[in-house]
């Protein structure tokens, strides 16, 4: 969602939330005025819907002379993007990941996670990207590049108890002082929690997921939230499971527009649409043609040698529209 504010009574562990959102123009700050106790999303922060969730008005402003249903507004674009993984567990997370402390090169994650973020560039789903441009005109790269990963053991977050977004970027934070991480302006810095944390504070009640940017010493750090998908029925598309792995095929959902929403809109002021919704946003849980695949499970394409259910991303050219590929 485009900086908008989402507002959130937090109360038991099974915690109730009322939703309070609110634009303003588009070409500067929005803000509201949140209702007392309350948690508020920040500014810097874009958030994915939950299933059959939309954003609540349009935001007033023209379009731009090439009308694809989605618009430039003069921010920066990633061209290459590339991902960093933070595994925020006492456990591994996902089968086949990288075990609790450890830190290495992304071709060393064996999740299937791993194996999406090191297959996702050059695809034909991801080739949608290259249909948005810089300011210059020049295309965003068919490209995402699984630099890194951390297996963060420390801090770790408990159940239910709702993690802040500051809590979060401390742990970015602490991952660049320690070495853990390297910082690159071109990264994504992917927050992965486990099964029942609350990252964010709103996660399965307002949100599946999110990205957003924060500044750290001078340089624009992006990152996304990247909740355990799978626990919540409205975070999770699956029908079956393609790669037998349930709670990772239900992640690459959400991981996939995440990517791909940072990749063409770093500091939430380049692409997006009138509504203020992204390039993935405009296609959120449509999924195109689906298939089955050998197991019986429910998918529509590949990443890779292997099956997955992702959503459809929006292609910037031929008047728009939702896409698998291109």
């Amino acid at each position: 969602m485009k900086l908008w504010r989402l507002s959130t009574v937090l109360g038991t562990a099974a915690a109730a939330y009322i939703i309070a959102a609110c634009n303003s123009d588009s070409s500067g700050p929005r803000t509201a005025v949140p209702p007392p106790n309350t948690f508020t999303a920040s500014p810097h922060q874009h958030l994915m819907l939950l299933k059959g969730h939309v954003r609540a008005a349009p935001l007033p402003g023209g379009a731009a002379l090439e009308d694809n249903g989605i618009y430039y507004h003069g921010g920066p674009v990633i061209l290459a993007q590339r991902v960093a993984a933070i595994y925020w567990s006492s456990r591994t997370i996902y089968p086949g990941g990288p075990a609790p402390g450890t830190s290495g090169p992304g071709t060393d994650d064996g999740s299937l996670i791993g194996y999406f973020l090191n297959n996702l560039g050059g695809s034909p789903y991801y080739n949608i990207n290259t249909t948005y441009t810089d300011g210059a005109g020049v295309p965003i790269e068919n490209s995402v590049t699984y630099t890194e990963f951390w297996a963060a053991n420390d801090n770790v977050p408990l159940p239910l108890v709702p993690v802040t977004d500051l809590q979060m970027q401390n742990q970015i934070i602490e991952g660049f002082t320690s070495g853990k991480l390297t910082y690159d302006p071109n990264t994504l810095y992917l927050v992965f929690s486990d099964a029942l944390v609350n990252l964010g504070g709103a996660f399965g009640i307002v949100y599946c997921a999110y990205h957003g940017n924060f500044d750290w010493n001078g340089n624009d750090v992006k990152y996304a939230a990247m909740p355990h998908d799978i626990d919540f029925f409205d975070c999770n598309a699956l029908n079956g499971s393609p790669n037998d792995d349930p709670a990772a095929d239900a992640e690459v959902n959400t991981l996939a527009h995440e990517t791909e929403e940072t990749n063409t809109d770093e500091d939430l002021n380049a692409w997006y649409d009138n509504s203020g919704n992204e390039n993935a946003d405009k296609c959120a849980w449509t999924f195109g043609a689906t298939y089955t695949t050998g197991n019986g499970s429910t998918a529509n394409m590949q990443i890779g040698t292997k099956d997955f259910l992702v959503q459809q991303n929006w292609v910037n050219a031929n008047g728009g529209g939702c896409r698998l590929s291109w």
